[in-house]
């Protein structure tokens, strides 16, 4: 891997992007009108609608999460984390009812998790300006190996990179632990070359495309998180924590 020398990422980043909580009604829509560009005109995982927004159910109890171009001031990314309901916090994430047999529960048995600890990661998705390149795997988002660089022209990946981290930041805010995921085994092991430990936990299963079960582990990534990458990190935090209307780091 031949990463391009980032230099001051926090800066550097600074520069194209911003990473935001959606909180508000208006953010919010923005960014079911890139999952519906995304997910529905583009891919067809889900139907168009006139209103050209993609929502779902579990809308209603996740944290949304914003990427935005300074260039244009548009969102063209976003990702998600389904958290269990306050309601009913027994009732399965998603990715549990896909993979109730393909799951390895000698590795980590979800449902013996605190449920108010664990959230699914979700629609990722990055609008096909931001997102296409040579090596695309045809997926709401991608890292190619072009995208890990070459010796000749080394680059830095900052759209994944910022959206994990921005996840990552929300998910300390709630005093979240566990990330579960469904995934491409390929985009997991390039996540994990960039310093994101993802760990699978059972067989690969259909779900638009060969999807992997797997499990971020909060605390033991963040201690082994890149040092270049903190300063852009702690800086999400901190804003997040201001959208959130939280006092400093704790959850509430």
């Amino acid at each position: 891997m031949f990463l391009l020398e980032v230099g001051n990422l926090k800066d550097n980043f600074a520069k194209y992007f911003m990473v935001e909580a959606a909180v508000d009604e208006a953010m919010k829509r923005e960014v079911y009108r890139v999952r519906h560009e995304v997910y529905c005109q583009e891919l067809g995982y889900e139907a168009t609608n006139t209103e050209h927004v993609e929502t779902d159910r579990y809308d209603s109890h996740s944290l949304q999460i914003a990427l935005r171009a300074q260039s244009t001031g548009r969102i063209v990314g976003c990702v998600r984390l389904v958290r269990t309901r306050n309601d009913a916090p027994d009732d399965y994430l998603p990715f549990e009812h896909l993979c109730e047999s393909a799951i390895d529960r000698t590795i980590i048995d979800p449902r013996r998790v605190d449920r108010r600890q664990m959230v699914e990661i979700s629609r990722l998705a990055v609008l096909s300006d931001y997102r296409k390149r040579k090596g695309d795997s045809g997926g709401p988002i991608a890292i190619s190996e072009e995208d890990l660089g070459t010796k000749d022209q080394p680059r830095f990946p900052y759209i994944p990179v910022g959206l994990y981290l921005g996840l990552l930041a929300s998910a300390e805010l709630h005093g979240i632990e566990h990330l579960f995921t469904l995934t491409e085994a390929r985009l997991a092991r390039h996540l994990s070359a960039l310093g994101f430990r993802i760990h699978l936990i059972g067989q690969a299963i259909e779900h638009r495309g060969k999807r992997v079960p797997s499990v971020i582990y909060r605390r033991e990534l963040m201690e082994h998180l890149p040092s270049f990458m903190r300063p852009l990190y702690d800086k999400l935090l901190e804003e997040m924590g201001v959208a959130y209307g939280f006092c400093g780091k704790d959850a509430t």
